[in-house]
């Protein structure tokens, strides 16, 4: 067996700045999901969310600090640290905490649209409006965030030329949500 397999030091060069990596992956994703709790007002999740975030963070730092010689960390670090944002944004989006607005505008056509969204249990507000050049149809549904592919996959379907923006919510009291979906895999593309 070569030398420099036998004398290479796996713990500091394989072990330590897999564990820095991926430490920084776990507490900057626990970070994410903090700053969504945080602004959707869920105070004990965020607290419990930033206890871990900030104790793996230090748990991360402290290897660091104690080789602070060793260049190859830093790079680990902010590695891990990139990495942790992407994955944050991941587990967050399949997560769908929290409750969006969506504001619908239809040009034309929007009576089928209409009817199979209400058909699919989405509670709606329907407006007539002035749009720039003529009357338009409007709706506001307020859904769970875990149903806007649904939503907009039916809206898509039966009025591709539809307009619409959707709008994350902090906080709903009263009114109607859209009842549980009878059938969501009809219109995933």
């Amino acid at each position: 067996m070569p030398d420099f397999l036998t004398n290479f030091d796996y713990f500091a060069y394989l072990i330590l700045p897999l564990l820095i990596f991926c430490a920084r992956v776990f507490d900057q994703s626990l970070g994410i999901i903090r700053i969504i709790l945080a602004t959707k007002g869920l105070k004990l999740p965020a607290f419990i969310f930033g206890f871990f975030e900030s104790f793996v963070w230090l748990l991360a730092i402290g290897q660091i600090m104690a080789k602070i010689d060793n260049i190859f960390y830093y790079f680990v670090f902010a590695a891990g640290f990139a990495t942790g944002n992407v994955f944050g944004i991941y587990i967050e989006k399949k997560l769908s905490i929290g409750f969006v607005m969506i504001r619908v505008v239809f040009q034309k056509d929007s009576q089928k649209s209409i009817s199979i969204l209400k058909e699919n249990g989405y509670r709606l507000t329907i407006l007539d409006a002035m749009g720039m050049e003529q009357a338009v149809k409007m709706i506001f549904s307020t859904i769970k965030r875990n149903q806007i592919v649904h939503f907009i996959n039916i809206l898509t379907e039966n009025n591709p030329n539809a307009f619409y923006t959707i709008e994350d919510i902090k906080q709903v009291q009263e009114g109607y949500l859209a009842k549980k979906i009878k059938n969501p895999t009809v219109f995933n593309r």
